[in-house]
């Protein structure tokens, strides 16, 4: 971040550290928002769409995605619940959180419900916030949706803190992978997780928070009969599967499928029903984190795009909402009943032809080969950069629409 400023105003640029970056725009995030809105209402209303909507990890990529779907194409009161810094002595604010001032203040000029809850969502304590907002505002929601992504879980019954980590499991796993720091294309190699490091990961990314929240919504009688709830999970290329669906996060992520079947069972009394839908590989903050993923999405890119059956977070939840869950859709479910929204992804010609990049792919020809360029750009629009319409010149307040 530039600090030439006067007073306040200072001007914002990128400045990216591993996978992450550690600026924001609150401009920039606020025409990002914007975008996904208007791509919403372009499409259209969802009928028979979801009216009361709880989203719990709501302030980036997919949970944002849906808060958006929810609100502009199903007319949604939405209660949105994230972990998200406010900009501080003239540092940036994190992205989710322009992101959600952003989401907050457009939703109201459409006349529609909006609240907003910062903090651990793990905690029983926000659990109990979120029911209280609930009960007081909208007496009951008849949608859950479950959108987090952490690095670690401060466990609300034990106090133990829990922390996950991306590594396979029973073997070492070598691999091409991208360093985005460098645009470097080379192999890593990662030793496999022990069986504590598994377990911890299970705590986090699995399904056990996300029945809690179930179980408190239902015992506080603000589980609306036919609500649905759905969380997201990912399975992608067989490329992918050692670092992912067989590794360290696929073990929690069969829980989070463990705990739909259970969710499933209990709901069925009222007439509702739990989901897992299965995403698209796309640019978020969590896939940026995983080895061979941003090389993996480079490549796959390349290809939908040219098959123009590209995808990004707000076509995959609008699809989602609008031709899986509402609007009189049957949910396109595979044998293990997950409702499955990658399947552009999982499409036999993209994958043979990313399968066919796969060997090919290196550091001096990876931006002729892959679409490595909107990679960085879909990285950067999660920030708020890169924006069409967005003077990222002038200098602004980071602190801009905070109370």
């Amino acid at each position: 971040m530039s600090m030439t400023s006067t007073d306040n105003l200072v001007v914002i640029e990128p400045r990216i550290r591993g996978f992450i970056c550690i600026t924001a725009h609150p401009v920039g995030c606020e025409a990002h928002v914007q975008e996904q809105i208007d791509y919403v209402k372009k499409q259209g209303p969802i009928s028979a769409a979801p009216k009361k909507v709880l989203v719990i990890g709501a302030s980036t990529g997919y949970g944002l995605a849906s808060r958006i779907s929810a609100a502009f194409g199903g007319g949604a009161a939405t209660v949105g619940v994230f972990y998200e810094k406010p900009s501080e002595n003239g540092k940036t604010a994190t992205a989710g959180w322009y992101n959600t001032l952003a989401f907050d203040r457009k939703a109201k000029e459409a006349g529609l419900y909006t609240h907003s809850i910062n903090g651990d969502a793990f905690s029983d304590a926000i659990k109990d916030k979120t029911i209280e907002v609930i009960k007081k505002d909208l007496g009951q929601v008849d949608m859950v949706v479950y959108s987090l992504a952490s690095p670690q879980r401060m466990h609300p019954k034990s106090g133990t803190l829990f922390k996950s980590v991306i590594k396979p499991v029973g073997q070492t796993f070598t691999a091409k992978t991208l360093n985005t720091d460098k645009d470097l294309v080379k192999d890593v190699t990662i030793e496999p997780a022990n069986e504590q490091e598994i377990a911890d990961t299970k705590q986090v990314m699995g399904g056990e928070d996300w029945q809690m929240w179930m179980d408190a919504l239902r015992q506080a009688n603000v589980l609306a009969d036919g609500a649905v709830t759905v969380a997201y999970s990912y399975i992608g290329p067989e490329v992918t599967w050692p670092i992912y669906r067989d590794g360290s996060i696929g073990v929690a992520k069969l829980d989070v499928e463990a705990t739909a079947k259970k969710l499933n069972e209990q709901l069925a009394a009222t007439g509702g029903k739990a989901y897992v839908s299965i995403n698209k590989a796309l640019v978020t903050q969590a896939s940026s984190a995983i080895p061979v993923v941003p090389l993996y999405i480079s490549l796959l890119y390349k290809v939908m795009k040219e098959k123009n059956t590209h995808e990004g977070c707000i076509e995959q939840i609008y699809r989602l909402f609008a031709s899986n869950l509402y609007n009189g859709a049957k949910p396109n479910l595979d044998a293990a009943g997950r409702i499955r929204i990658d399947d552009k992804e999982m499409d036999a010609d993209v994958q043979a032809k990313v399968d066919e990049l796969w060997p090919q792919v290196t550091t001096e020809n990876l931006k002729q080969i892959s679409d490595y360029e909107s990679y960085s750009s879909e990285f950067l629009k999660l920030f708020g950069f890169g924006l069409d319409g967005v003077d990222y010149k002038v200098a602004v307040d980071p602190a801009m629409g905070q109370s």
